[in-house]
């Protein structure tokens, strides 16, 4: 364990270059090694399944076939039964004279050549009329071992074959054609079905061959062995002749007796089909080595190896190649970045590829130029923010106002309401010392609803029963805080050009919080602004030039404000409709701590350098 750890630790601490090669080995020769693999033992696999699918179906009709041929041989001994010469020799007296028995010799053996011999049977070798007033013999092929001295049927074991005719398998018999034809022996018993008395035995000797016939129509190229046996495992054909008579040992560790498997016992994987008939008294065989069924698989899987092991040298050098071409950049860049932390802000990227190395040097540059951007936009902030605050200050209480406030008060005065003239005075002292204060931009938001109540009091003095206002909201929100002197330049333009037309003006101002941020709108019912000039104003908002003395001044010295103390995504919007009013929406940050300014306007700087 320590061995390996050792070993990843100096991987780990290994050249790039030298990381990027073994990576692209790993990442390339891999898998495509696992990927030949699998697809080589998938195709064999599928191959092996759809064998496994096909061949019980072709042996079931092999089976079906071999069913209809020993059916027409069940129904041979129905000749017998028809022929009324043949069943009165039968039924006779087994004593009579020999010219006697020479001629129903002749007439019997005459019958079996011509009904089963010289018939549409031409797998029949011979047939035996096995009875008590004698044997009868025909036959195609000469043949030896039949002895009818000892026993009537000296044959040995009976197999049932389909549950109608028994059957004697050649190992079982002495009997033995010319040429050795592979045959098997049908016994059909005879009965007298008026006296229900056994008239002997009918006896064909069956070549084999028909079941060859069937069976090579499914292995027509000779790759497959396939025999047939029955229910005990015992051969009745197979195509090596030794094997007929004998016991298939393989029966009794066989999976099942009804599709495919494969077994690895012997030397090499074999596949097995195997289909039992109907009646369940013997079973069709198939067995195919597997280097059979997946020849053109292993001719791919060759072609696959020498295609991978030329793969794996190609590849080899193209990722020594491209892990040169890789490296190479992020070297140069390296002594770039060397440079920049030494404090050289000024350096220059030389022009790369467009890939991922030079999209992180075209970044890296870009890096730098918002980063020389943001050192001199914090200057001109720093230096734009002293100049709002003077504006701000010498725009806070505008000298109209003042001599318009000092008027009314001078009014109430001479027609002697002494404590309205006091509270007006009371009211201007609070706005004058929320002026002077603090230097600070941001206050309290209550503070300057605070402001805002105590001008629009001055201005309900002043005007009475023509103004009207509302602020809605105040009551329901947490502690916030707000940039100072927002609210009165957007008020002051609201009297300035709406008591000229309207004989009540109505101010609303609603307070709430929408999408994580606070929410000020500022409605009234005045003139409302026309297209032109609407447009103007909203151009005016977005100027960089602060502090000129346009249309709209107030609405952009506030805009202003609140950008430079957070981001572009706050601000001032404002909507007009004629003669029905104006709407001045004010966005802002939730802010409950003052101090929490300066991270948002470092992050406004990140977005606007990503923008």
């Amino acid at each position: 364990m320590i061995f390996k750890r050792t070993h990843l630790f100096k991987l780990g601490q290994a050249p790039l270059k030298r990381k990027l090669i073994i990576t692209y080995m790993i990442m390339t020769v891999i898998p495509l090694g696992i990927l030949g693999y699998i697809t080589y033992a998938q195709n064999t696999k599928a191959i092996e399944e759809q064998v496994g699918e096909y061949i019980p179906r072709l042996l079931n009709q092999a089976n079906k076939n071999i069913e209809n041929e020993l059916t027409l041989l069940n129904d041979l001994p129905n000749a017998v039964y028809n022929s009324k010469e043949i069943m009165s020799i039968l039924r006779s007296t087994p004593y009579k004279e020999k010219s006697a028995f020479l001629q129903e010799q002749y007439t019997v053996e005459s019958f079996l050549a011509n009904n089963y011999l010289n018939s549409n049977q031409s797998d029949i070798l011979a047939a035996f009329l096995i009875t008590n007033n004698g044997n009868y013999i025909s036959t195609k092929t000469s043949f030896k071992g039949m002895n009818f001295d000892d026993a009537i049927l000296p044959f040995g074991e009976i197999h049932d074959l389909a549950g109608e005719t028994p059957i004697i398998l050649p190992n079982k018999t002495k009997i033995a054609f010319e040429k050795d034809t592979p045959f098997i022996l049908l016994v059909n018993e005879l009965t007298d079905f008026e006296n229900r008395e056994s008239l002997g035995s009918l006896i064909f000797a069956v070549d084999v061959t028909f079941i060859e016939k069937i069976l090579n129509d499914i292995d027509k190229e000779g790759r497959a062995t396939m025999w047939l046996m029955d229910e005990n495992g015992y051969i009745i054909y197979h195509p090596d002749k030794m094997r007929i008579g004998q016991v298939d040992e393989g029966l009794a560790g066989y999976p099942l007796v009804n599709g495919s498997f494969h077994t690895t016992h012997t030397k090499e994987n074999v596949l097995y089909s195997m289909n039992q008939s109907t009646n369940k008294h013997w079973i069709l065989v198939h067995s195919i080595p597997m280097k059979y069924l997946t020849e053109r698989t292993d001719i791919v899987k060759n072609y696959t190896l020498s295609i991978f092991l030329i793969l794996t040298i190609v590849s080899t050098m193209i990722s020594i190649f491209i892990a040169w071409t890789v490296t190479k950049p992020i070297k140069q860049l390296g002594k770039v970045m060397k440079e920049v932390e030494e404090g050289n802000l000024h350096v220059t990227i030389s022009p790369t590829n467009k890939d991922e190395v030079g999209q992180l040097a075209e970044s890296f540059q870009s890096m730098l130029e918002q980063l020389r951007i943001l050192i001199r936009k914090n200057y001109e902030v720093e230096l734009q923010q002293r100049n709002a605050q003077i504006y701000a200050l010498q725009s806070q209480i505008n000298p109209h106002f003042m001599y318009n406030t000092l008027e009314t008060i001078g009014a109430v005065i001479e027609e002697e309401d002494s404590e309205t003239a006091v509270d007006m005075v009371e009211i201007l002292g609070q706005m004058l010392r929320y002026s002077l204060s603090s230097s600070e931009n941001l206050v309290l938001l209550q503070t300057e609803l605070t402001h805002i109540k105590n001008y629009l009091k001055l201005q309900k003095i002043r005007f009475e029963d023509r103004v009207n206002y509302e602020i809605v909201g105040e009551n329901h929100l947490p502690i916030y805080y707000s940039p100072k002197f927002i609210l009165q330049p957007i008020i002051e333009n609201i009297f300035k050009y709406g008591m000229k037309q309207r004989k009540v003006l109505i101010i609303s101002i609603e307070i709430s919080v929408e999408d994580g941020k606070l929410k000020i709108v500022i409605k009234d019912n005045g003139p409302g602004i026309d297209k032109e000039m609407l447009q103007k104003i909203k151009k005016n908002l977005n100027k960089q030039d602060y502090f000129t003395r346009e249309s709209g001044v107030g609405l952009t010295n506030v805009h202003a404000r609140i950008k430079m103390l957070f981001s572009d995504k706050y601000g001032i919007t404002i909507e007009s409709k004629q003669s029905i009013g104006t709407t001045v929406t004010i966005l802002l940050p939730l802010i409950q701590d003052p101090y929490m300014v300066f991270e948002n306007r470092l992050e406004g700087g990140r977005e606007n350098g990503e923008n």
